[in-house]
């Protein structure tokens, strides 16, 4: 393999999934700096065949069960045309943990992995406010039990201390 393959399978692991021979080819033809080009190149994303999905793959439906949205969400990390896009979109789904163990609804977890599809190579500020207004952290930060006569404070300090400014750095 030439130094040239090796840089583009290191970049194509990093900024994304990996590649394929064929793909790796296709990238070393183009050259390194086309390929990193070409990956921050952030067109619309692409949109799967969800009707297709939910008539041939129904338990593979993001919109019901929550198994369904993460089933769909690794079908389209490993089909991709758009790796980079991807591989933010799970680090910020690493970062702003949120999961099946609390959130069961697919269309809540499948919403907000989209807003981290959308959002997550702009402004971290952008995405932090649309985070604090999202269902699916919503649920996972207890403030779906935050009303009058029974305050929980979890949402608020957790968004501050764990996804933004750090402990203590708020008051």
């Amino acid at each position: 393999m030439s130094n040239e393959h090796q840089l583009i399978a290191h970049l194509l692991r990093r900024a994304g999934f990996g590649a394929n021979r064929q793909q790796l080819d296709a990238y070393a033809a183009k050259g390194y700096q086309a390929t990193v080009d070409e990956l921050l190149d952030f067109a619309e994303p692409q949109s799967m065949a969800d009707d297709l999905i939910r008539r041939y793959h129904p338990d593979q439906s993001a919109g019901f069960e929550s198994g369904g949205a993460g089933s769909s969400w690794l079908y389209r990390l490993v089909s991709t045309n758009d790796p980079l896009r991807e591989k933010m979109t799970l680090f910020w789904h690493g970062i702003f943990a949120t999961g099946y163990a609390k959130v069961t609804v697919g269309k809540v977890l499948t919403d907000q992995i989209r807003m981290f599809r959308n959002l997550g190579m702009g402004s971290f500020k952008s995405l932090l406010l649309e985070l604090s207004k999202n269902p699916a952290m919503i649920i996972w930060l207890d403030n779906v039990d935050n009303h009058n006569g029974a305050i929980n404070e979890n949402y608020g300090r957790e968004l501050l201390e764990l996804f933004s400014l750090g402990v203590g750095n708020y008051t």
